[in-house]
Protein backbone atom coordinates (compact mmCIF):
# COMPACT_ATOMS: atom_id res chain seq x y z
CA UNK A 1 0.00 0.00 0.00
CA UNK A 2 1.18 3.48 -0.79
CA UNK A 3 -0.23 6.42 1.71
CA UNK A 4 -0.52 9.83 0.55
CA UNK A 5 -0.99 12.68 2.79
CA UNK A 6 -2.32 15.53 1.58
CA UNK A 7 -4.15 13.07 -1.07
CA UNK A 8 -7.06 15.21 -1.37
CA UNK A 9 -5.48 18.83 -2.03
CA UNK A 10 -3.63 19.78 -5.25
CA UNK A 11 -0.08 18.09 -5.54
CA UNK A 12 -1.30 15.10 -3.88
CA UNK A 13 -4.48 14.20 -5.60
CA UNK A 14 -2.30 14.52 -8.68
CA UNK A 15 -0.28 11.89 -7.73
CA UNK A 16 -3.45 9.48 -6.60
CA UNK A 17 -4.35 9.84 -10.30
CA UNK A 18 -0.76 9.86 -11.47
CA UNK A 19 -0.24 6.17 -9.42
CA UNK A 20 -4.08 5.25 -11.24
CA UNK A 21 -2.84 5.35 -14.54
CA UNK A 22 -0.13 2.39 -13.66
CA UNK A 23 -2.89 0.90 -12.64
CA UNK A 24 -2.06 1.14 -8.56
CA UNK A 25 -4.96 1.86 -6.68
CA UNK A 26 -3.97 0.26 -3.46
CA UNK A 27 -3.47 4.21 -1.91
CA UNK A 28 -4.66 4.92 1.62
CA UNK A 29 -5.39 8.67 1.51
CA UNK A 30 -4.71 10.91 4.65
CA UNK A 31 -6.37 14.36 4.35
CA UNK A 32 -8.50 16.53 6.52
CA UNK A 33 -11.59 17.04 4.57
CA UNK A 34 -13.44 20.31 6.67
CA UNK A 35 -13.45 21.19 3.53
CA UNK A 36 -15.86 18.77 2.02
CA UNK A 37 -15.41 20.25 -1.81
CA UNK A 38 -12.12 18.94 -1.76
CA UNK A 39 -13.45 15.22 -2.32
CA UNK A 40 -13.92 16.54 -6.12
CA UNK A 41 -10.37 16.30 -6.63
CA UNK A 42 -10.98 12.52 -5.61
CA UNK A 43 -14.50 11.69 -6.78
CA UNK A 44 -12.99 10.01 -10.00
CA UNK A 45 -9.82 8.49 -9.44
CA UNK A 46 -9.81 4.92 -7.40
CA UNK A 47 -8.09 4.19 -3.75
CA UNK A 48 -8.41 1.48 -1.38
CA UNK A 49 -9.26 4.16 1.97
CA UNK A 50 -9.22 7.53 3.85
CA UNK A 51 -8.52 8.80 6.80
CA UNK A 52 -8.52 11.90 8.55
CA UNK A 53 -4.66 13.35 9.09
CA UNK A 54 -5.24 13.22 13.01
CA UNK A 55 -6.08 9.63 13.17
CA UNK A 56 -3.69 8.67 11.16
CA UNK A 57 -0.90 10.66 13.95
CA UNK A 58 -2.74 8.49 16.35
CA UNK A 59 -2.36 5.24 14.57
CA UNK A 60 1.56 5.76 13.67
CA UNK A 61 2.12 6.80 17.55
CA UNK A 62 0.46 3.99 19.01
CA UNK A 63 2.60 1.46 16.50
CA UNK A 64 -0.94 0.15 14.67
CA UNK A 65 -0.33 -2.49 12.10
CA UNK A 66 -1.61 -1.27 8.44
CA UNK A 67 -0.13 -3.74 6.39
CA UNK A 68 2.62 -3.79 4.22
CA UNK A 69 2.69 0.04 3.25
CA UNK A 70 6.18 0.54 0.60
CA UNK A 71 5.64 4.49 0.25
CA UNK A 72 5.08 7.56 1.87
CA UNK A 73 4.32 10.20 -0.25
CA UNK A 74 3.87 13.58 2.32
CA UNK A 75 2.01 15.87 0.68
CA UNK A 76 -0.10 17.49 3.74
CA UNK A 77 0.32 20.80 5.27
CA UNK A 78 -0.99 24.54 6.17
CA UNK A 79 -0.17 26.16 2.80
CA UNK A 80 -1.30 29.48 3.49
CA UNK A 81 1.54 31.91 3.71
CA UNK A 82 -0.99 34.98 5.25
CA UNK A 83 -1.00 32.05 7.92
CA UNK A 84 0.99 33.86 11.04
CA UNK A 85 -0.38 31.09 13.76
CA UNK A 86 3.32 30.07 14.31
CA UNK A 87 2.44 27.46 16.82
CA UNK A 88 -0.22 26.19 14.89
CA UNK A 89 1.97 25.79 11.73
CA UNK A 90 5.04 24.61 13.52
CA UNK A 91 2.59 21.57 14.83
CA UNK A 92 0.57 20.97 11.14
CA UNK A 93 3.98 21.16 9.22
CA UNK A 94 7.05 20.74 11.25
CA UNK A 95 6.09 17.99 14.52
CA UNK A 96 3.76 16.74 12.21
CA UNK A 97 6.40 15.90 9.84
CA UNK A 98 8.83 14.48 11.95
CA UNK A 99 6.62 12.14 13.78
CA UNK A 100 5.89 10.31 10.17
CA UNK A 101 9.75 10.73 9.10
CA UNK A 102 10.96 8.95 12.37
CA UNK A 103 7.98 6.06 11.71
CA UNK A 104 8.88 6.02 8.42
CA UNK A 105 12.47 5.45 9.46
CA UNK A 106 11.87 2.63 12.06
CA UNK A 107 9.19 1.01 9.86
CA UNK A 108 11.54 0.83 6.57
CA UNK A 109 9.26 2.78 4.50
CA UNK A 110 10.44 5.50 1.35
CA UNK A 111 9.53 9.01 2.81
CA UNK A 112 8.92 11.37 -0.13
CA UNK A 113 7.74 14.74 0.87
CA UNK A 114 6.97 18.43 -0.24
CA UNK A 115 9.16 21.30 1.07
CA UNK A 116 8.85 24.43 -1.12
CA UNK A 117 10.67 27.46 -2.58
CA UNK A 118 9.81 29.69 -0.61
CA UNK A 119 12.47 28.50 1.59
CA UNK A 120 14.24 30.92 -0.41
CA UNK A 121 12.82 34.16 0.41
CA UNK A 122 13.22 36.81 -2.26
CA UNK A 123 15.62 34.83 -4.05
CA UNK A 124 17.99 37.43 -3.59
CA UNK A 125 20.52 35.13 -2.60
CA UNK A 126 20.00 32.64 -5.53
CA UNK A 127 17.85 29.22 -5.56
CA UNK A 128 20.40 27.07 -4.73
CA UNK A 129 19.36 24.09 -2.24
CA UNK A 130 22.00 25.64 -0.28
CA UNK A 131 21.74 27.29 3.56
CA UNK A 132 22.95 30.29 2.37
CA UNK A 133 20.48 30.80 -0.02
CA UNK A 134 17.16 29.80 2.38
CA UNK A 135 15.66 33.05 3.95
CA UNK A 136 11.88 32.51 4.63
CA UNK A 137 9.72 35.69 4.77
CA UNK A 138 6.44 33.64 6.10
CA UNK A 139 5.62 31.12 9.26
CA UNK A 140 4.77 28.94 5.96
CA UNK A 141 8.20 29.00 4.63
CA UNK A 142 10.19 28.72 7.85
CA UNK A 143 7.98 25.26 8.80
CA UNK A 144 9.28 23.97 5.01
CA UNK A 145 12.71 25.68 6.18
CA UNK A 146 12.87 23.83 9.85
CA UNK A 147 11.71 20.29 8.22
CA UNK A 148 14.53 20.50 5.95
CA UNK A 149 17.52 21.46 8.10
CA UNK A 150 16.05 18.93 10.12
CA UNK A 151 16.16 15.83 7.63
CA UNK A 152 19.90 17.66 6.47
CA UNK A 153 20.65 16.56 10.16
CA UNK A 154 19.52 12.82 9.69
CA UNK A 155 19.68 11.97 6.25
CA UNK A 156 23.44 11.11 6.39
CA UNK A 157 22.66 8.35 9.01
CA UNK A 158 18.66 7.68 7.44
CA UNK A 159 18.93 3.36 6.31
CA UNK A 160 15.44 4.66 4.05
CA UNK A 161 14.92 7.28 1.27
CA UNK A 162 14.39 10.48 2.35
CA UNK A 163 13.43 12.88 -0.71
CA UNK A 164 12.62 16.55 -0.26
CA UNK A 165 10.84 18.34 -3.25
CA UNK A 166 11.11 22.49 -2.94
CA UNK A 167 8.28 23.03 -5.69
CA UNK A 168 8.35 25.78 -6.97
CA UNK A 169 4.84 27.88 -8.87
CA UNK A 170 2.88 24.71 -9.37
CA UNK A 171 -0.12 25.33 -11.84
CA UNK A 172 -2.88 22.72 -13.00
CA UNK A 173 -5.93 20.65 -12.39
CA UNK A 174 -7.14 19.90 -9.27
CA UNK A 175 -6.50 23.39 -7.20
CA UNK A 176 -9.83 24.54 -7.86
CA UNK A 177 -10.02 24.35 -3.80
CA UNK A 178 -7.62 26.40 -3.19
CA UNK A 179 -9.27 29.77 -3.32
CA UNK A 180 -6.42 32.85 -2.84
CA UNK A 181 -3.49 30.56 -3.06
CA UNK A 182 -4.47 28.95 -6.39
CA UNK A 183 -1.78 29.31 -9.33
CA UNK A 184 -2.26 33.00 -11.20
CA UNK A 185 -2.99 30.22 -14.05
CA UNK A 186 -6.23 29.33 -12.99
CA UNK A 187 -6.90 32.82 -11.59
CA UNK A 188 -6.41 34.56 -15.71
CA UNK A 189 -8.14 31.23 -16.22
CA UNK A 190 -11.25 32.18 -14.36
CA UNK A 191 -10.84 36.09 -14.95
CA UNK A 192 -10.87 35.34 -18.64
CA UNK A 193 -14.05 33.12 -18.93
CA UNK A 194 -15.82 35.26 -16.34
CA UNK A 195 -14.90 38.87 -17.54
CA UNK A 196 -12.73 38.75 -20.76
CA UNK A 197 -9.76 39.84 -19.00
CA UNK A 198 -7.15 38.71 -17.02
CA UNK A 199 -5.61 41.12 -14.15
CA UNK A 200 -2.36 41.86 -13.77
CA UNK A 201 -0.40 44.04 -11.43
CA UNK A 202 1.55 47.35 -12.78
CA UNK A 203 4.90 47.89 -13.22
CA UNK A 204 7.00 48.43 -9.65
CA UNK A 205 10.62 48.06 -8.90
CA UNK A 206 11.61 48.23 -12.29
CA UNK A 207 9.50 45.53 -13.93
CA UNK A 208 7.35 46.59 -16.56
CA UNK A 209 3.72 46.15 -16.40
CA UNK A 210 3.12 42.08 -15.86
CA UNK A 211 6.82 41.79 -16.45
CA UNK A 212 7.27 40.16 -12.91
CA UNK A 213 8.59 36.79 -13.73
CA UNK A 214 8.28 33.31 -11.67
CA UNK A 215 9.10 29.31 -12.15
CA UNK A 216 5.59 28.07 -12.99
CA UNK A 217 5.92 24.21 -13.64
CA UNK A 218 3.19 21.41 -14.50
CA UNK A 219 1.56 19.68 -11.75
CA UNK A 220 1.53 16.26 -14.03
CA UNK A 221 5.49 16.95 -14.16
CA UNK A 222 5.98 17.52 -10.30
CA UNK A 223 3.54 13.98 -9.78
CA UNK A 224 6.21 12.38 -12.62
CA UNK A 225 9.33 13.45 -10.50
CA UNK A 226 7.31 11.97 -7.64
CA UNK A 227 7.00 9.10 -9.03
CA UNK A 228 10.78 8.14 -10.34
CA UNK A 229 11.62 8.14 -7.08
CA UNK A 230 8.88 6.01 -5.64
CA UNK A 231 11.18 3.83 -8.43
CA UNK A 232 14.20 4.75 -7.27
CA UNK A 233 14.46 4.18 -3.48
CA UNK A 234 17.98 4.48 -3.18
CA UNK A 235 17.90 8.57 -4.41
CA UNK A 236 17.79 10.72 -1.37
CA UNK A 237 18.30 14.67 -0.58
CA UNK A 238 16.34 18.09 -1.07
CA UNK A 239 15.99 19.46 -4.42
CA UNK A 240 14.68 22.38 -6.18
CA UNK A 241 11.59 21.15 -8.82
CA UNK A 242 10.97 23.80 -11.61
CA UNK A 243 11.59 24.40 -15.16
CA UNK A 244 14.40 26.63 -14.41
CA UNK A 245 13.31 29.26 -15.67
CA UNK A 246 11.15 32.27 -15.20
CA UNK A 247 8.32 33.47 -17.39
CA UNK A 248 6.22 36.07 -17.16
CA UNK A 249 2.92 37.24 -15.75
CA UNK A 250 2.25 38.64 -19.05
CA UNK A 251 3.32 35.15 -20.43
CA UNK A 252 0.98 33.32 -18.57
CA UNK A 253 -1.71 35.73 -19.14
CA UNK A 254 -1.28 35.56 -22.94
CA UNK A 255 -0.86 31.77 -22.87
CA UNK A 256 -4.61 30.99 -21.30
CA UNK A 257 -6.29 33.99 -23.60
CA UNK A 258 -4.47 31.70 -26.59
CA UNK A 259 -6.03 29.14 -25.11
CA UNK A 260 -9.57 30.53 -25.23
CA UNK A 261 -8.85 32.00 -28.54
CA UNK A 262 -10.10 35.53 -26.64
CA UNK A 263 -9.67 37.78 -23.93
CA UNK A 264 -7.32 40.96 -22.56
CA UNK A 265 -5.07 41.94 -20.24
CA UNK A 266 -5.65 44.78 -17.59
CA UNK A 267 -3.44 46.03 -15.65
CA UNK A 268 -3.93 47.13 -11.95
CA UNK A 269 -2.23 49.26 -9.67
Amino acid sequence: MIVITGGAGFIGSNIVEALNKRGETDILVVDNLTNGRKMYNLHDLDILDYMDREDFLARIKSNYDFGTISAVFHEGACSSTTEWDGKFIMRNNFEYSKELLKWCQETGVQFIYASSASVYGLGKKGFSEKRECELPINMYAYSKFQFDQYVRSIIKKAKYQIAGFRYFNVYGPREQHKGSMSSVAYHFNNQIISTGKAKLFEGTDGYGNGEQKRDFVYVEDCAKINLWFLDNPSKSGIFNIGTGKARSFNDVANAVIKYHGKGSIEYIP
